[in-house]
Order: C-alpha cells, then sequence, then structure tokens
C-alpha cells in the first residue's frame, strides 16, 4: 500500500500546475476586431462565410492552427491564413475560449 501512495504522489507532484485559464476578454476584442465582420457578432455566419457557433473549443483552436500554418482546409483558406498568420497560440487559445464559452 505504501509503494501505491508514493507512486500516485509521484504522479501528481508531476502536474505542477494546470494550464493557465484562456483571456476571455482579449477572445473577444480578438473576434470583435479580425472575427465578427465575416463570422457575425454572434459566430452564425454571413454569406460564404461559415457558422463558428457550436463548433467545439477544439475544433476551432486546430482549424485556427491549420489556417495559420498555411493549410488548405476550405474554399476561404487564403482569407483565413492572411487572418490569423500572426496568432500566438495565446491568441488562438483566447479565440478559440471566446467562440465556444459565448455561442454554444
Amino acid at each position: 500500500m505504501l509503494r501505491k501512495s508514493f507512486v500516485l504522489g509521484a504522479a501528481l507532484s508531476l502536474n505542477l500546475a494546470p494550464a493557465a485559464a484562456a483571456d476571455l476578454n482579449a477572445g473577444q476584442e480578438l473576434y470583435s476586431a479580425e472575427c465578427a465582420q465575416c463570422h457575425g457578432r454572434t459566430g452564425r455566419g454571413t454569406a460564404v462565410f461559415p457558422r463558428i457557433a457550436g463548433k467545439t473549443e477544439d475544433f476551432v483552436t486546430e482549424r485556427l492552427k491549420q489556417y495559420r500554418a498555411g493549410e488548405t482546409v476550405g474554399p476561404n483558406s487564403a482569407l483565413m491564413t492572411a487572418a490569423v498568420n500572426e496568432l500566438t497560440d495565446a491568441d488562438i487559445e483566447n479565440l478559440a475560449a471566446f467562440i465556444t464559452t459565448n455561442f454554444p
């Protein structure tokens, strides 16, 4: 039993701190400045720009990283690549958290 407690304690100590929570205010600022004009104020999409409301945080994060890397993932990839090419990982985390929190 002592060995199990030691192993469990050692495993828990490796997880020193949880990842920092996303900054929803920063995500909102980015969304308002860079995303709302195409995806709409509530993420429901406009004209040829897709709905992002209802997407998971993992989906939004992965898609933004794909665009940032220059991958073609849809007909508006060139527009998205230009829009996100300077976003940091923290910016993407903040945007994804804001979108999924506010546009379920």
